[in-house]
């Protein structure tokens, strides 16, 4: 799939010292259908635009006096079947340079932006960082909204509006809804059924009715969101990115800012190129979302570090490369990562080849006589939180807020045949596990959200009070 792309420079030649150039580095996506950008910025002396190669788009105009300078990129229907660019390069005769990228998608399926309306603060006066501190205690209601089978098809009830009251009863203020689109959506027209739609809102509406906080998320959704994707595959993964929020969002555009959305679960970037990929497709879901207008133009959106890894939210860190993308409204997005570490405690349930299960965590419950069973050294206690610590100075200290989309860790009680010391040692080891993570990222302005587990989703009875009674004392309850 060819990518075409073509230059424009505009030169601007100062009568004194540098250039006062006001053009900022950006991305402006021309829409499929055909549109106009425009660019506004300052420069102190004549200027000019070089319209080499640039047949597919049109400049009001090409070249300016002194002062504050407008240029309208105008483009019809992009039904080339490619993505086609122009980049706007502001060169400075000290070297310094600027870039503006015009893109345009090809016209894959069409615009579910129907009903624009005028933006609407009324409730969403709170920064995402205010908001993020208002989560003390999560949870997401698992393998329901995002089972391929359906609903029920991980085995799991329906949600109820009796489910969202005990879970508000157990502490836990704000719920993670995982949920998928593609089983739901006309993969030709990129259309979501409304019946489902409608099924989702229901569900937030639940949540709301109990005062909770919610993170709609869009879950594994059958791997669309694939960060190596290139040519024609790379189009329609934004393609459908931006149908799914153009529909998502005028939906549920009229509750408050207790709803937050969120583009992805876990997605599959973990060097350069994936991540730019992956910031793209964040660019694309904060411009739709807010496109759509209404409290959507305020609303709190969350994106996922790539692989939603702590470790890798470097290439998001706003000085970095390709750094965050960019939101006009200011402080109102929050970047997530999960937390599944040790994985040879959170996550083994039986040995691998890379390492051994382990059925005890943290350095006062280790088993005396099962000893390859204990965690080790350096993954316990001053781990986590120097890891909270480093997320703290590297992000939230810079205005990043996180939150943790997901932690949890394997029952290796059950395992635990003939020594029930041993069996309640394992047990009391991961409730301690859950205390730690909440407490020390809570104590670094993180929020949490629990996965899966301490109520009984077809009884609705709490039935692991342990677990309960731990995570409630990390986020700052009593017991």
């Amino acid at each position: 799939m060819l990518f075409i792309a073509s230059l424009l420079v505009v030169s601007c030649n100062p009568t004194a010292q540098d250039p006062q150039l006001t053009l900022a580095n950006t991305t402006e996506e021309i829409p499929s259908a055909g549109g106009t950008v425009t660019l506004s910025f300052t420069c102190n002396d004549t200027w000019s635009v070089d319209t080499t190669g640039i047949g597919w788009i049109n400049l009001s105009q090409i070249s300016g006096v002194a002062g504050n300078a407008i240029v309208n990129l105008t483009a019809a229907a992009n039904t080339s079947g490619i993505s086609r660019s122009v980049l706007l390069n502001v060169v400075s005769p000290n070297g310094q340079a600027r870039r503006v990228t015009a893109i345009q998608a090809p016209l894959i399926f069409p615009s579910y932006n129907l009903s624009p309306i005028a933006f609407d603060a009324t409730g969403m006066s709170s920064t995402a960082m205010q908001l993020n501190a208002n989560i003390k205690m999560g949870i997401n209601i698992w393998n329901t909204l995002e089972a391929p089978g359906g609903e029920t098809g991980w085995g799991n009830p329906v949600i109820t509006q009796s489910l969202i009251d005990s879970l508000k009863e157990a502490g836990f203020n704000a719920i993670r809804l995982p949920c998928n689109w593609y089983l739901h959506s006309n993969s030709k027209t990129g259309q979501i059924d409304a019946t489902w739609l409608s099924r989702v809102k229901e569900v937030v509406q639940y949540c709301f009715n109990d005062g909770m906080y919610v993170l709609l998320n869009d879950h594994y959704d059958n791997g669309f969101l694939d960060c190596t994707a290139t040519g024609a595959k790379l189009d329609t993964i934004k393609a459908i990115q931006k149908a799914n929020w153009e529909q998502i969002a005028t939906t549920m555009r009229d509750f408050d800012e207790h709803l937050m959305f969120a583009s992805a679960n876990e997605p599959n970037a973990s060097d350069l190129l994936s991540s730019t990929n992956l910031q793209s497709f964040y660019q694309i879901f904060i411009n739709t979302v807010r496109s759509t207008g209404g409290k959507n133009a305020y609303r709190t959106l969350v994106i996922q570090a790539p692989s939603t890894s702590l470790d890798l939210a470097n290439y998001f860190i706003s000085d970095g490369i390709p750094g965050m993308p960019v939101d006009q409204v200011a402080n109102k997005l929050i970047l997530e990562f999960h937390w599944y570490a040790p994985s040879n405690f959170c996550i083994l349930d039986a040995d691998a080849s890379w390492g051994k299960e382990w059925r005890y965590w943290g350095a006062n419950f280790h088993s005396t006589d099962d000893l390859t069973r204990n965690s080790a050294p350096g993954t316990e206690e001053g781990y986590v939180e120097s890891e909270m610590q480093f997320a703290n100075k590297n992000f939230v200290a810079k205005n990043i807020p996180m939150l943790i989309g997901e932690f949890g860790a394997v029952n290796h009680a059950v395992k635990i045949v003939g020594n029930p010391t041993d069996s309640i040692l394992s047990l009391n080891s991961q409730a301690h596990f859950y205390r730690v993570i909440v407490q020390n990222a809570r104590v670094n302005g993180i929020s949490t959200f629990f996965w899966a587990g301490v109520i009984n989703r077809q009884t609705l009875k709490i039935d692991d009070k342990r677990a309960l009674d731990s995570l409630r004392v990390g986020a700052g309850y009593s017991k």
